[in-house]
């Protein structure tokens, strides 16, 4: 499936800041079922545009906007293909807990074996775990197993935007049983690592089809859980829509939770309110990609007329002043 992504992200502040400085996760990765084709990224104010990778292996492109100014634009344009994965065995044999208790297999996964950030064990955790006879799933195979989790998470919780935020602990859902893809993604992360599986946080994009059930918001960016199993390696499931990750997952940066890769992070130098708006597109390559309704974003022009992109290797910045933090959650 060939598909074009535009991703649109615009802070506003209620007067003009003294600079910004920003990261962004938002380039489709390289892969076996995903070829990424083309990505281009445009900054206004225009500014210079650098790329490292993380610890993770995703790409970050990070840039620094000295300036003062009152708004700043992120537009990211990309191209993907992607494959569907093979299908997947009816089941795997109870081997397979053994094959995850491996010291090999544990110090090569450590990272997502472990509690981290929002990804955690809590009491309310526990208390979910109990009611809907979570561990009950670990007398199966371990690939039944995850799907069964994958389900459960789906039946109880409800789909809702607002309810929680970007930095909203695994509590915040569990009290509200309401939340979206990123909320749901850290319930099952935990739950996993507590099994000895390793799981690792996606983030990405989705196209969206209703007649496939989704309930994600079509007009967001988009998460789910790789979760390893050494018969079949990485394997990603989507609580949010009680689906295995298909083609019309695209894969943009792995990490222990969302802390690790949001679609964008940044900080700014000044005392105004800011506003954070966000517009997705995610089409079939060759289909029409319409401006999001509440933004129409035109590409900025650099001081000799030319759009005002520039995109080059570089090494990580630093940036020591206090800051105001800036986010955006996953739906």
């Amino acid at each position: 499936m060939l598909l074009e992504v535009r991703h649109v992200t615009q802070y506003q502040y209620a007067v003009p800041v003294r600079e910004s400085v920003m990261e962004v996760w938002m380039q489709p990765q390289r892969s076996a079922r995903q070829r990424l084709v083309s990505f281009d990224l445009d900054i206004d104010p225009p500014t210079q545009v650098f790329s490292y990778a993380d610890s993770f292996g995703n790409a970050v492109y990070h840039f620094d906007v000295p300036q003062p100014h009152d708004r700043l634009t992120i537009t990211a344009r990309s191209a993907v293909e992607t494959q569907a994965p093979a299908p997947l065995p009816d089941h795997l044999d109870q081997g397979e807990w053994d094959r995850l208790r491996s010291d090999f297999l544990r110090g090569e996964n450590f990272d997502f074996l472990h509690p981290h950030g929002f990804a955690r064990e809590t009491g309310l955790l526990h208390a979910y775990m109990a009611e809907h006879e979570i561990d009950d799933l670990r007398r199966r195979d371990p690939l039944t197993a995850l799907q069964g989790l994958n389900r459960k998470i789906y039946e109880s919780f409800g789909y809702e935007a607002g309810v929680t935020r970007a930095d909203s602990p695994i509590d915040d859902v569990l009290r509200a049983r309401k939340g979206v893809c990123q909320d749901f993604v850290h319930v099952m992360l935990a739950i996993l690592r507590s099994w000895g599986v390793p799981a690792r946080y996606v983030s990405g994009y989705l196209f969206t089809d209703r007649k496939h059930g989704d309930r994600s918001d079509p007009d967001a960016t988009h998460a789910w859980v790789e979760a390893f199993l050494p018969s079949l390696r990485w394997i990603g499931f989507d609580p949010t829509n009680n689906t295995v990750a298909t083609e019309r997952h695209i894969a943009c940066a792995v990490g222990r939770d969302y802390s690790d890769v949001p679609p964008s992070r940044g900080v700014y130098k000044g005392e105004a309110e800011s506003l954070l708006a966000v517009g997705v597109s995610v089409r079939k390559a060759r289909a029409a990609i319409s401006e999001p309704e509440f933004l129409r974003v035109s590409r900025p022009a650099s001081r000799n007329g030319a759009p005002g992109r520039r995109v080059a290797p570089g090494a990580a910045h630093e940036h020591q002043q206090r800051l105001h933090q800036m986010q955006q959650q996953q739906q």
